[in-house]
């Protein structure tokens, strides 16, 4: 999964793809490098970021999904939103997965909308709000207590007929960096649920924190924990660098043959 973030204060690549010339510029690039899913997000959900409308998130993602799938009619589009109507009028447009970082906590027609909509759905863990999410770090057991919470939303989603489903752990999203080594380190628990996981690590600060860089240099620690991850279990990667996380997936394919 290649990200495409449309939002000028995502944490890598903010400001990056301002005009359809740039963004079909980076859609053709991803493909190139073998990309499955192209992931549009047009709200930055790094910890702290401003809140935007619903209004501009439309505004920002909507033009973009009909421009990707005017020009490259063959992707399969996944739209980053925790809000229903975002969701809707992407699908619309033409997205064919909905990716919702809250699991319907935000939006309470989230998940009803999904069900109508009759898409796949990856349900991420996080706590509270982006804006407020790293205070709320307080776990008894941190597996335990996600598998409860997805276990909760899987029986939610089913409620409302829907299908697939893919769970999403959260790294960077309610969790310090100690607590996101720990759910890593004890990834293969999740296969519990019996659904598909995806991972989305890429250049996140639990990378750079942890061995002083940045997000600019956080691309071998980012290939590191995409290829553990594939090896506990990990069926998605989302990513920034979708050449190198190919390269991953087909070493470690080769090692699974």
């Amino acid at each position: 999964m290649g990200i495409l973030n449309i939002t000028p204060d995502s944490f890598y690549d903010g400001g990056k793809y301002k005009n359809e010339s740039e963004i079909l510029s980076r859609v053709e690039k991803m493909m190139r490098d073998g990309v499955d899913l192209i992931d549009l997000g047009a709200y930055s959900s790094r910890p702290g970021a401003k809140d935007v409308t619903t209004e501009e998130e439309l505004f920002r993602s909507v033009p973009v999904t009909e421009l990707i799938v005017k020009n490259f009619p063959e992707t399969i589009i996944s739209i980053d939103t925790f809000r229903s109507q975002v969701a809707k009028e992407n699908v619309l447009a033409g997205a064919s997965i909905i990716n919702d970082i809250a699991a319907g906590s935000l939006d309470a027609q989230m998940i009803p909308t999904v069900g109508k909509l009759q898409v796949p759905y990856i349900m991420m863990h996080m706590k509270q709000t982006p804006q407020d999410m790293q205070k709320h770090t307080e776990y008894q057991d941190i597996v335990r207590e996600m598998l409860y919470y997805f276990s909760e939303k899987v029986s939610e989603a089913r409620s409302y007929g829907i299908n697939d489903l893919i769970i999403d752990p959260g790294f960077g999203f309610a969790k310090t960096l100690e607590q996101n080594y720990e759910v890593l380190n004890k990834l293969e628990l999740f296969d519990i649920l019996e659904l598909p996981i995806l991972v989305g690590v890429s250049r996140k600060s639990m990378i750079y924190k942890l061995l002083n860089s940045s997000p600019v240099e956080a691309l071998n620690g980012t290939t590191v924990i995409n290829t553990i991850s594939l090896m506990k279990g990990a069926n998605i990667l989302r990513v920034h660098d979708v050449k190198e996380a190919v390269e991953a997936v087909k070493i470690y394919n080769q090692l699974k043959d």
